[in-house]
């Protein structure tokens, strides 16, 4: 088979979906992230989001690049030389294997059964035989990059990670919908009660000191609640890039997934 018949895609550039791509590319696979126009992801050096703004991204020492045209979309799978990004319907070049990264935490995922020899859901709410083929636990914990072949993951729960004493208060979400607008950058150090960005005229100000680990995109728009801002206290010690070790863990998750997949049914 040719490598756009037997290609990945992962749906979502965010963090966890970025360390998806990056761990099947760099194992060889032909891989494609597909993305919407604006996303609002903040971890954007730890992912390949900016691809989409910038037309490329770099996450430790591997490429994306933004694909507008189906022909270059398909000289870059056989060249194997970056990850290319696509905005266009998932349809037009129906992969072999679908790996549902998008995380959204707080919505029912559709069925994705169907669109691909193998499937595969990240994330709370998708149902193993149902929603998706298989789904990859991402809940912390001993079971964090597990294969679920029947049933659903861990529930959403709990707070995030704590980090020097902070847990939810390490982040600001949207106080309502509009575009969000800032002139920082991630990596920035911030003192708490510095204004950080705002959402049409309303300003968003740091709740705790530290460095801006996670920056939705400025101009770009976002909903009532969305995660915008996240802050890393751990001055001198912030990890603003690369790939984490959850990610990296979930990935690890995914590719054994395949490659079992592969053993059991392709040959």
């Amino acid at each position: 088979m040719t490598p756009t018949d037997r290609y990945i895609l992962v749906r979502g550039a965010n963090d966890i979906g970025s360390a998806v791509a990056h761990c099947l590319f760099r194992s060889g696979y032909s891989v494609v992230i597909h993305e919407t126009q604006q996303p609002t992801t903040t971890r954007r050096r730890m992912s390949y989001t900016n691809a989409i703004f910038d037309g490329y991204a770099m996450l430790e020492e591997v490429e994306a690049k933004l694909m507008r045209d189906s022909n270059l979309l398909r000289d870059a799978l056989a060249a194997h030389q970056h990850i290319p990004v696509i905005l266009d319907d998932i349809f037009e070049l129906p992969p072999a294997i679908l790996v549902d990264a998008r995380m959204r935490k707080h919505s029912q995922p559709e069925s994705q059964i169907y669109l691909a020899a193998l499937t595969i859901g990240l994330g709370p709410n998708f149902i193993a035989g149902e929603t998706t083929h298989l789904v990859i636990e991402t809940a912390r914990g001993d079971s964090l990059g597990r294969i679920i072949e029947r049933g659903s993951s861990r529930p959403l729960q709990g707070e995030p990670i704590e980090i020097e004493g902070h847990a939810r208060d390490r982040y600001v979400y949207a106080p309502m919908a509009g575009t969000f607008h800032t002139s920082l950058q991630i990596g920035d150090q911030v003192d708490s009660g510095k204004e950080v960005a705002r959402i049409n005229s309303t300003l968003l100000y740091a709740p705790i000191p530290g460095i801006l680990r996670g920056l939705t995109h400025d101009d770009v728009a976002v909903t009532q609640r969305t995660k915008v801002i996240e802050i890393d206290p751990r001055i001198g010690q912030a990890q603003v890039s690369g790939i984490a070790d959850r990610p990296a863990q979930i990935a690890q998750g995914v590719l054994r997934a395949i490659q079992e997949w592969k053993e059991k049914y392709v040959h």
